[in-house]
This record gives structure tokens, sequence and C-alpha cells, in this order.
């Protein structure tokens, strides 16, 4: 499964149920960039337990504005709609699967 695009509109509706994980980046931003495969990868991996989302700050303002993100990435993790986590900085896969498997 394939990382699916948010924008301020569809955010809390994608992101209400289940656990999500989404990546709040800018097009500029090199982290960013690096982190974006590592993502790819996961999201391959834990098709079906978590659903992988990403979202541009730069075109969709608002979200990331309500949600206090001053840096990127910045990857928040909801469970049912409730955030349960935030990462911020670039981060390997192996750390990220440890985070995230303690949600699952």
């Amino acid at each position: 499964m394939s990382v699916k695009e948010l924008t301020d509109s569809n955010f809390e509706e994608e992101t209400a149920n289940g656990i999500t994980f989404t990546d709040f980046w800018a097009t500029w931003c090199g982290p960013c960039r690096m982190q974006s495969p590592v993502i790819d990868e996961l999201a391959k991996e834990l098709d079906g337990k978590v659903k992988f989302t990403k979202m541009d700050i730069d075109q969709n303002p608002n979200t990331a504005t309500e949600l206090g993100i001053m840096s990127i990435p910045t990857m928040v993790i909801k469970k049912d709609g409730k955030i349960v986590d935030s990462i911020v900085g670039y981060h390997d896969k192996a750390q990220l699967e440890q985070i995230i498997n303690q949600y699952l």
C-alpha cells in the first residue's frame, strides 16, 4: 500500500480510525526527502496494520498550525483519532518500527 497524500480538509476524517502515521513534510526539506523512502518501506511492511499518510505543510498549513508543528519532518501517530505520539526529525526504519510497535 502506498502512502496517502492528505489535505487540511480531509486530515481529521482520514486519521479518525485505527492507527495512522502522518508525515508532515515540505518539498524543500532535505531531511524530509530522506525520511520519505523509509516511510514508504514501512507502509508496505505494515500494510493492514497502520495507515500511512503524509501532508505537505506548504500546501496545507492549517493542520500543521493547529497541531503546533514547528519543525519538519514531524511524524504524528494517532490511535482512533487521538494523537498518541509525535516524532520530530529524521529517524531510521528500525527507530520508527520500534515506536510504531508500541501502538499495535
